[in-house]
């Protein structure tokens, strides 16, 4: 048996789903730059994060799970994921964004578990909190950890996938280690780099 972990957010998707949801509040400049500084390690995430979930407060959430539901899947992913099962893969989503958006990527793209944190809401709408096991710059490290005692699977048969400075901490517990079209702080201890927006890509280096 294998591991795959791959990212959600310009990884399985092609985009970030808090931009998405920040277009419906007008927001989408100033949590873009935040989501930036956040991927190329010039801000903690926990911080980050905190700040982008607390300007979609009062968001209807009705709102949040259409958007979360039809977002742009990235080219390549159906085929990448169907592939690495057949060749003994588990498959595991470990996103720093939101359950609401991965539990429905997970069903479509047939992903073997996700990981992911929580948008608090309450009467109907976000309260601008966020909870979960994603919330830190090690949360990935830490999951991936457990994943593999619990699978009894090691770092030789451990394969991840990122894009940005919060995926950095999971390459230190797996062989093969992929940025896709990912930050430079990802590219430096990269053992593969894929540049092109086709998930498929990786097939082939590994």
């Amino acid at each position: 048996m294998k591991l795959a972990v791959f990212d959600f957010d310009s990884t399985l998707m092609n985009g970030e789903t808090i931009d998405f949801l920040a277009q419906s509040m007008g927001a989408q400049k100033e949590i873009s730059k935040l989501t930036k500084d956040a991927m190329e390690g010039k801000l903690d995430f926990f911080e980050s994060l905190s700040k982008r979930v607390k300007l979609l407060k009062g968001l209807e959430y009705e709102k949040v799970l259409q958007i979360c539901q039809n977002l742009p899947l990235m080219k390549g992913a159906k085929e990448t994921i169907r592939e690495l099962k057949k060749r003994g893969y588990k498959i595991a989503c470990f996103s720093g964004g939101f359950s609401e958006a991965t539990t429905s990527a997970k069903e479509i793209l047939g992903l073997d578990v996700d990981f992911a944190n929580t948008l608090h809401q309450e009467d109907g709408k976000l309260t601008g909190l966020v909870g979960g096991s994603m919330m830190f710059s090690d949360s990935k490290a830490i999951m991936l950890q457990k994943l593999q005692s619990l699978l009894g699977i090691d770092k030789e048969n451990t394969l991840v996938v990122g894009d940005g400075a919060n995926d950095l901490c999971m390459f230190k517990y797996a062989k093969t280690k992929v940025a896709f079209c990912a930050k430079d702080i990802l590219k430096k201890e990269a053992n593969i780099i894929i540049q092109e927006q086709d998930l498929s890509k990786i097939l082939a280096k590994i």
